[in-house]
């Protein structure tokens, strides 16, 4: 097998990217990447320094202050672990926004390039098999009924969510339009990427399905 044989999980909110991905690369032996975080990390970032995610020209002047990674499942910004900090409903909304910037996308393209070109890896997010990844392996693409992410992410929340139900699908709702009409890499499916409906199978049945496509195609 080459060394970096890469798969790229895109898709909406709560569709299970997050723990399909993970299954998928622990039994593969394969890395986890999730890029949303990236861009949460982002996010969290401009909203520390009081900057509108809706201020673009902010937001892209202070690109060059921020210094993202990835290492050990843990997301850092500037050195410090933040990845507790970035799974708000008020970052995810940020995230939405900011990474419609075309200056932010080709801010963390390089990033994702680089982990991509060191390993085998399993790449989650929402344009990894169109844009980011577009000559991948295996692509898949993750989605579910609105009404099942929403539940899953209400209940993700538990007792700390200052959210209702309603709330959190309707702002899932919203950064699905964001997300999938912003002018730069909508989320969509990549036209060669394999796709998943989770609504009512288990993260584990959607692992196999990925699995058994997976070991087709490694060599």
């Amino acid at each position: 097998m080459k060394k970096n044989f890469i798969i790229t999980i895109d898709g909406p909110a709560a569709a299970g990217k997050t723990t399909v991905s993970r299954l998928a690369a622990d039994e593969l032996n394969f890395d986890y990447v999730d890029t949303g975080a990236l861009y949460r990390a982002l996010a969290y970032f401009i909203l520390s320094l009081n900057i509108s995610p809706e201020d673009e020209n902010g937001v892209v002047q202070n690109l060059d202050k921020a210094e993202i990674d990835l290492k050990n499942n843990k997301v850092l910004l500037n050195n410090v672990d933040i990845s507790g900090e970035i799974r708000t409903p008020e970052v995810s909304m940020a995230a939405s926004k900011v990474s419609s910037y075309k200056a932010v996308r080709d801010f963390l393209l390089g990033l994702q390039k680089k982990i991509g070109s060191e390993k085998n890896a399993v790449f989650e997010g929402r344009d990894m098999g169109t844009s980011v990844f577009p000559h991948a392996d295996l692509k898949f693409y993750l989605t579910a009924d609105l009404k099942e992410r929403a539940k899953r992410r209400f209940l993700q929340a538990g007792k700390k969510s200052e959210q209702t139900f309603e709330q959190v699908m309707e702002d899932m709702e919203k950064r699905d339009y964001a997300d999938m009409n912003r002018e730069h890499s909508p989320l969509k499916p990549a036209e060669d990427a394999f796709k998943i409906d989770s609504t009512d199978i288990s993260a584990e049945d959607v692992k196999d399905i990925i699995l058994e496509k997976a070991k087709k195609n490694i060599k």
